[in-house]
């Protein structure tokens, strides 16, 4: 299954991470300044992703991915004769089939979420397609970790990227929300309207839990960490005055919960003297 995947996604896979996507989009606003060139990222949101997959869509996708018939055979029979039931307060109603979702908890889960979400860029060509950044011969238009997709181009093209997601993500059963979904550039941008509802165009935004500026710069997401980190150091006040806990388990404590949080994505921070 991995193979079919580009190296555009990241989500769910061996050796790759969150951070990875942060760098990446932190290092291609880096060099848009540095070659002054404007540049459109759109952060596309959806609605209820995961529970919206659709189980015969699913199966014809994995055929024309090319997945063996044996393996897909299997998922379908793992997935075979799904029930549920929901219980209000006027008692439990009739058992339904379940059609739609990938199986919360089960392993396999998120493979299946990438390939289904491979098979909708794919369609919408964007491989194919010229709008995106150029980088070392090399036409980027998508970086994904999962669900979180980001789509960027140097002009008003984007759009275009967006309208053909859009539609082959409404082929498979997903659909956008546009309340989630941003745009952010860095030069002149109109605004966009899908299905009657307005894009919002932000300074900035929050991915994978990392603040990105329009600007690129990084203090906002440091000063922004410091307090997560503060808010941390807060919540674990009365173990730190506690005179049961010796200094080195402190230390664990400190090391374990506050410098993960505090430190988060800095791999990609551009320091400026003030902030060292």
């Amino acid at each position: 299954m991995n193979r079919e995947l580009p190296d555009v996604q990241a989500g769910f896979r061996k050796g790759r991470g969150t951070r990875d996507q942060i760098a990446n989009i932190r290092w291609i606003m880096e060099k848009a300044r540095e070659f002054q060139k404007n540049i459109y990222f759109c952060f596309i949101g959806y609605a209820k992703v995961f529970d919206c997959v659709d189980h015969n869509k699913l199966w014809k996708i994995l055929k024309e991915m090319g997945i063996s018939d044996h393996l897909t055979c299997l998922l379908r029979n793992l997935y075979a004769g799904q029930e549920a039931t929901v219980r209000t307060g006027h008692g439990i109603t009739d058992w339904f089939q379940i059609g739609k979702g990938v199986r919360q908890g089960c392993i396999l889960s998120p493979c299946l979420f990438n390939l289904y979400a491979e098979y909708i860029m794919r369609n919408a060509g964007l491989e194919e397609t010229q709008a995106g950044i150029k980088i070392a011969r090399r036409n980027i238009n998508n970086l994904r970790y999962a669900d979180d997709t980001t789509l960027m181009a140097e002009s008003e093209e984007l759009k275009s990227l967006l309208m053909k997601v859009q539609m082959e993500s409404k082929n498979v059963g997903l659909k956008l929300n546009i309340q989630k979904t941003k745009t952010m550039a860095s030069g002149p941008i109109t605004s966009w309207e899908i299905d009657g509802e307005t894009v919002e165009t932000v300074s900035d935004f929050i991915i994978l839990d990392s603040k990105i500026t329009a600007d690129g710069d990084c203090s906002h997401e440091i000063k922004r960490r410091l307090l997560l980190g503060r808010k941390v150091m807060t919540n674990l006040d009365s173990i730190f005055k506690s005179r049961d806990i010796t200094l080195p388990t402190k230390v664990r404590l400190v090391k374990a919960m506050v410098f993960p949080v505090v430190m988060y994505g800095c791999e990609s921070w551009t320091l400026k003297k003030a902030e060292h």
